[in-house]
């Protein structure tokens, strides 16, 4: 049997470390079960019950709608807006540079959405004033603020979108030749813009690439003709390409190309 003086020894045993640890633990399993019995934990339940009034049922289904739209809205403001070519532009600015993640890919996204929330601002502001503000006085129906709201943005995309594009979705879908703007469906409308975006955003970057590509071009004829073959190129061009950027103030160019792209 174990006797006190064997248990005594073995308390003189344990560091005091463990026991510090011991008795954190044991406080915080008493804090817990105090907070779990003075705080009511709350039961979310879902759950399909015969309705009273046909009301309930379309309100429900207008809940659903707004989730499904909020889950998609990522989506919907890179499709319509002016997100895709400019993320695409700085991006290459990136890779031209050769500074690999700098700057990192979050702020290369911060940068796109606020350049975003720039350009589509005058957008935003008609959507507001002609339909999100007179749907909450309740002036107008949902489908009539809806079809105001798509207005803008149908607008938006036909000042960026080409002829060429706009007619190849529509000779796809083996639709009839539209006769004006009204004619054409937002679904076509859409990937036309989107195909636009990405080759404008192409043809910006291959002019901002040209640069940054004769300087690596000249840095390493110059080195293979010092016979310096072991050297990466990549370390001599990188300072001189910072330096040009710097020197002509890449950015404010890049970004000034960028919004009076959509301007124009």
């Amino acid at each position: 049997m174990t006797t006190l003086t064997d248990f005594r020894r073995a308390a003189r045993r344990i560091s005091p470390l463990a026991a510090f640890v011991a008795v954190a633990v044991l406080l915080t399993a008493v804090s817990a079960v105090a907070v779990a019995q003075t705080i009511p934990v709350p039961r979310i339940t879902l759950d399909l019950a015969e309705g009273e009034e046909p009301g309930e049922v379309g309100l429900a289904l207008q809940i659903l709608f707004l989730l499904t739209v909020l889950s998609l809205a990522p989506a919907i403001l890179i499709m319509v807006t002016s997100f895709t070519r400019t993320v695409i532009v700085l991006s290459i600015v990136r890779n031209a540079l050769g500074t690999q993640q700098v700057p990192p890919t979050q702020v290369i996204i911060g940068l796109s959405l606020f350049l975003t929330f720039f350009v589509m601002a005058p957008t935003w502001n008609q959507i507001y004033t002609e339909a999100l503000h007179p749907y909450l006085s309740e002036e107008i129906s949902q489908d009539v603020a809806l079809e105001r709201a798509v207005g803008p943005i149908r607008n938006f995309m036909f000042s960026q979108a080409s002829e060429s594009d706009i007619g190849l979705f529509v000779s796809l879908g083996a639709m009839e030749r539209p006769r004006n703007r009204d004619d054409v469906p937002t679904h076509v409308l859409i990937p036309a813009f989107v195909l636009g975006e990405l080759k404008k955003a192409f043809q910006m970057g291959f002019v901002i690439y040209l640069p940054f590509l004769v300087i690596d071009i000249v840095v390493a004829s110059t080195l293979m003709s010092m016979g310096m073959m072991m050297l990466p190129p990549v370390m001599i061009s990188l300072p001189f390409k910072l330096l040009l950027f710097i020197l002509v103030d890449g950015w404010q160019l890049v970004v000034k190309s960028l919004v009076t792209s959509f301007m124009a």
